[in-house]
């Protein structure tokens, strides 16, 4: 039984056990695949998307998820929130000499249990060992491929004054969640990653609103972030109505605590919708009851993105300068 990492699995006999015996069993539901240089598969109708990302997560498992599960919803996200269904996926493992074997196989674990419940394919991948102190243990790659319909033409560019912005659920969690854990304050008791697959949300509100005009999810920088994104590439301003954002009461008093804005920090299971105001109940209705209508667009202004404060002011939300937590996803 393989228990670590070591730099003779880089290669030769040594990465064809770790393969065989780690690898494939648990990262693929099918045994016995023949492994090709690559993978070949029917050609989708329609127009394509293809993303893909990297994955540097400390700690490798946190409350809510793990590396694994990241990186399935990370890229599967990525898609679903441009309107296309993901099928394909590929997976590459970047692994440090010294990772334990059994903690490969719960992430690769996560990552296929996402996959396989979102009905998407991994068709192909790569392994590669580094020397012990090159790394924190495991880096994924993965990119993915999805079928768009039609009529579909989701862009950051689409608001338009008059929309309304919707937020699917309450945001900040993630980014909670992994710096408790990574620096031992104690909140993973009280607060969970929002990791999470977003495919099936993001096509009940476009079969509930085809014209829904822009969705992203919230990864790094959060909503300030892709809120910016949004108003700058379609040229608007937004107004965000602060009491309507959703925040747990356990994020809210980590934040404080911590000095930092829950609209700067991620989330991995959150996305924004902009959507013409006559739809928001149909919005509202396909997305679910966690869902709240935040803020509006309006012409553009000084401001791209501003919210209102509990004192009764205005004040702007700007985009985060660098990173606020490093290493979260």
């Amino acid at each position: 039984m393989i228990k670590t990492i070591t730099m003779a699995h880089g290669s030769g006999r040594g990465l064809s056990d770790l393969l065989e015996t780690v690898v494939l069993p648990n990262l693929l539901a099918e045994q016995g695949s023949v492994l090709e240089d690559a993978a070949v598969f029917q050609t989708l109708e329609g127009r394509l998307a293809f993303t893909t990302d990297s994955f540097v997560v400390q700690p490798l498992e946190f409350s809510g998820g793990d590396i694994g599960k990241l990186a399935a919803c990370g890229t599967i996200n990525d898609l679903a929130v441009m309107g296309a269904v993901p099928s394909h996926m590929s997976v590459s493992l970047i692994l440090e000499e010294g990772l334990e074997v059994a903690l490969l196989e719960r992430v690769l674990n996560s990552l296929r249990d996402v996959c396989i419940s979102c009905g998407v394919n991994i068709c192909c991948g790569d392994t590669k060992v580094i020397d012990r102190g090159s790394g924190d243990g495991l880096y994924m790659n993965t990119s993915g491929v999805g079928r768009v319909a039609e009529g579909l033409a989701l862009s950051a560019a689409n608001a338009r004054p008059g929309d309304a912005v919707i937020v699917s659920g309450d945001i900040a969690r993630h980014g909670v969640a992994i710096l408790s854990q990574r620096q031992n304050l104690g909140f993973e008791s009280q607060v969970e990653s929002d990791c999470a697959p977003l495919d099936e949300l993001c096509a009940a509100l476009l079969k509930a609103v085809p014209d829904t005009r822009v969705m992203r999810d919230a990864t790094r920088g959060g909503c300030a972030a892709v809120l910016n994104e949004i108003a700058a590439a379609s040229g608007v301003s937004i107004k965000l109505d602060g009491s309507a954002i959703p925040v747990t009461e356990a994020v809210k008093q980590a934040c404080a605590f911590l000095g930092m804005d829950p609209l700067q920090v991620a989330n991995e299971g959150t996305f924004f919708a902009v959507v013409p105001r006559a739809s928001v109940a149909e919005a509202r209705a396909a997305i679910g009851g966690g869902s709240a209508v935040i803020g509006t667009v309006g012409e553009a202004s000084r401001f791209p993105v501003t919210i209102s404060t509990e004192i009764g002011g205005t004040r702007p939300v700007e985009n985060p300068p660098g990173e606020l937590l490093p290493r979260i996803c």
